[in-house]
């Protein structure tokens, strides 16, 4: 099972809430000053504290910037920059550099300029550095390998930027929304304020799949905003798990080539290699192909982290030029072998169960064979004498 976050903004997000929330879930200090302290980045402190908001008790992180020194413009390539500069882990600095360059993407799409004249402005600056590369040392120092969140506030009223005062969702929010499609909501309990910052719909739409998750919950952190409404938790709430992955389900991928020119003989060859690379099943498909000549429709079923073996298996071995991939889904029934004393001696049956239920009882072939020829009686009837035996132990009654 993996283990994974859901964000669940309720009251939104911002890059404050999620590292204040990751840090509430169990992420360590001293993992954050380890990682800040690789980074040219100066004049600052952060600080974190245990505040409430409504009637939640959550964890504030603050980013407080030395005012009497100037902190630098930075443009996406500076900020790119630094981070390759760093010492941080490359996963931290590939989730990191990832974020920011969707932030940056947005921006220059708001604002017409190329990417590369991008300027940052309250983005660029100290507090969203450390707010997402904290994020980052969160998400690796957690061993969190997916995520998921729920829909997005849209907020109501204005904001004030370095760009003047700007309609809510502020337009790089709503960039960043609309780029993945995020669903969003609107709800007459959420206060009138920004809920949802640039910096937070970058993190979330950057990492997350906006869906709910079947999971067992080991952590939950609470990461508060800046803001104390009266009636309403302003906080993020992260939750911490395994992902539970239903036992009777499966999303796999079919691939499939048409083959002309081919010795049969190397069909049962490769049929043993792709089972050998975790093929769920291979099967072959007479078919007639253009100029009316006869072919082998190749069909191989197998989970989606073993596709580049395959596919390079059956480009190795085989004469086609290329190979049709599509995902497909699956319902999986149960399967149990039970051993048991019958009248004939010990014998073996499966048993087919799905949602819980026994759906039926195969005798073994060789288990059947084996008693035929000790009892001296037809194959049929051991077969029949076995299976009807296994619904008497099993006390079930097929209909």
């Amino acid at each position: 099972m993996a283990r994974i976050a859901y964000f669940d903004c309720f009251s939104g997000c911002s890059g404050d809430m999620v590292l204040g929330a990751l840090i509430d879930a169990g992420l360590s200090l001293e993992v954050l000053e380890k990682g800040f302290s690789s980074l040219d980045v100066h004049s600052y402190r952060f600080s974190t504290q245990k505040v409430k908001r409504s009637t939640i008790t959550a964890t504030k992180f603050t980013v407080t910037v030395n005012e009497a020194e100037t902190q630098p413009e930075r443009s996406l390539k500076d900020i790119l920059r630094l981070i390759r500069a760093s010492q941080l882990p490359k996963r931290v600095k590939n989730i990191a550099s990832a974020i920011f360059q969707r932030l940056g993407e947005a921006e220059s799409r708001i604002h017409g300029v190329p990417l590369r004249k991008v300027c940052f402005h309250e983005i660029g600056a100290v507090d969203s550095i450390i707010d997402i590369v904290g994020v980052a040392l969160g998400i690796d120092a957690l061993n969190i390998e997916d995520f998921y969140s729920s829909p997005l506030p849209l907020g109501s009223g204005s904001v004030a930027t370095a760009n003047g005062i700007l309609p809510v969702p502020a337009p790089a929010t709503l960039k960043l929304i609309e780029r993945c499609r995020a669903p969003v909501v609107d709800s007459p309990h959420q206060p009138q304020a920004e809920l949802v910052t640039p910096t937070g719909a970058a993190i979330i739409t950057t990492l997350a799949k906006f869906a709910k998750p079947s999971m067992t919950i080991e952590s939950v952190g609470y990461g508060a905003g800046s803001k104390d409404f009266a009636h309403w938790p302003n906080v993020l709430r992260i939750w911490i798990g395994q992902e539970i992955q239903p036992a009777d389900s499966e999303d796999l991928i079919l691939l499939e080539t048409n083959i002309d020119d081919m010795s049969p003989e190397i069909y049962s060859y490769l049929m043993e290699k792709l089972f050998a690379l975790q093929a769920r099943d291979v099967w072959f498909t007479p078919i007639q192909m253009k100029k009316n000549r006869p072919a082998v429709n190749l069909s191989v079923l197998a989970p989606k982290h073993a596709e580049f073996d395959l596919v390079q298996t059956i480009l190795r071995e085989t004469s086609t030029l290329g190979i049709r991939v599509s995902p497909v889904f699956r319902h999986i029934a149960e399967r149990e072998v039970v051993e048991f004393d019958s009248p004939l001696g010990r014998a073996k049956v499966k048993v087919k169960r799905f949602m819980g239920n026994i759906l039926s009882v195969h005798a073994e072939y060789e288990e059947c064979r084996r008693l035929a020829l000790e009892h001296n009686l037809p194959l049929q009837e051991v077969y029949r004498i076995i299976e009807t035996e296994a619904r008497k132990y099993l006390q079930i009654s097929l209909s």
